[in-house]
């Protein structure tokens, strides 16, 4: 069965290239998950020698585990946009999230920062990962949740229906933190865990928002977007009700962004095996080998 062709993924490289001509890219979103990633293997006792930062961006991610794990054999930043791929540093493949070009058994630990929300087969990628991964190998990630954007699209969704009487698909659907759980688990992989982390960031106005998402190269990439052009009058009343509606200290205005982390393991007969329902005895991050962490619900950032 072919999956749906939610994103226009020849657009989301166009737009991504168009990003990496920026000399800085705001990448503040994408360092915060970065850093959490750290913070989590940091934790794991375990040396990860084959590594694997999947959907690299401009490296970001590949320098912070390069970073941790110095004793590493190989750290592969692999990214389908070709001038992104170019800001990256040390091993380089230019690859699609959706086709991993990677042997069976490649690497013991896959990293995946802000990439994997927008493929169209998150189950066969997930899969293929799986595959990438030699036995209790580890696969870390971080997408972006529901709750992400939800003024901007709670604002269009307004401007749209009183301006132009019909709304335009903007906002992509993302995954609920429950459903990415289910998800690991069918792509076979074992113990997987999935929580979230709401961020809260204040710009200077909508304006400054959207310029910033478009820096980004976060513009939409929906495949069933509105074709024609933003009319003046629906921008405007848009802006208008964001600073009404959203409106933040000293003029600024709020955005959310939801994180939703995912942590799971290539199967292996050492792993603790699943209870019955209502049997547990040891804590979820015994059995993950990991630390607990106790996440941030809300920030500050922005621009």
């Amino acid at each position: 069965m072919t999956a749906p062709t939610l994103f226009d993924r020849p657009l989301l490289n166009v737009r991504r290239a168009r990003a990496a001509s920026w000399a800085t890219l705001p990448d503040f979103l994408l360092s915060r998950a970065a850093d959490d990633m750290a913070d989590r293997l940091a934790g794991i006792d375990r040396r990860f020698s084959h590594i694997l930062n999947l959907g690299a961006h401009h490296g970001v991610l590949g320098k912070r585990l390069s970073q941790t794990h110095s004793a590493a054999n190989l750290v592969v930043d692999m990214e389908a946009c070709r001038p992104l791929l170019a800001r990256c540093e040390g091993v380089k493949v230019l690859a699609d999230e959706e086709f991993l070009p990677f042997r069976d058994g490649a690497f013991d630990l896959i990293a995946s920062a802000l990439s994997l929300q927008f493929v169209n087969d998150l189950p066969g990628t997930l899969a293929q990962i799986r595959r990438a991964l030699k036995p209790d190998g580890l696969f870390l990630g971080s997408v972006l949740g529901g709750a992400t954007l939800q003024e901007l699209r709670q604002t269009f969704t307004e401007a749209e229906l009183e301006i132009e009487g019909g709304v335009s698909p903007r906002v992509a659907p993302m995954a609920d933190v429950r459903d990415y759980g289910a998800l690991l688990q069918r792509a076979g992989l074992a113990l997987p865990v999935a929580d979230t982390d709401l961020v809260t960031v204040t710009y200077a106005s909508p304006l400054a928002l959207m310029l910033e998402l478009r820096a980004m190269g976060a513009g939409n990439v929906l495949a069933e977007r509105r074709k024609r052009p933003l009319r003046r009058a629906t921008l405007a009343r848009a802006i208008e009700i964001y600073q009404t509606h959203f409106g933040a200290e000293r003029g600024r205005v709020r955005a959310t962004f939801e994180i939703i982390h995912l942590a799971a393991w290539a199967p292996h007969e050492s792993q603790q095996k699943p209870l019955r329902p209502g049997s547990a005895q040891a804590r979820l991050a015994d059995a993950l080998k990991v630390e607990e962490h106790i996440l941030k619900h809300s920030g500050n950032g922005g621009g």
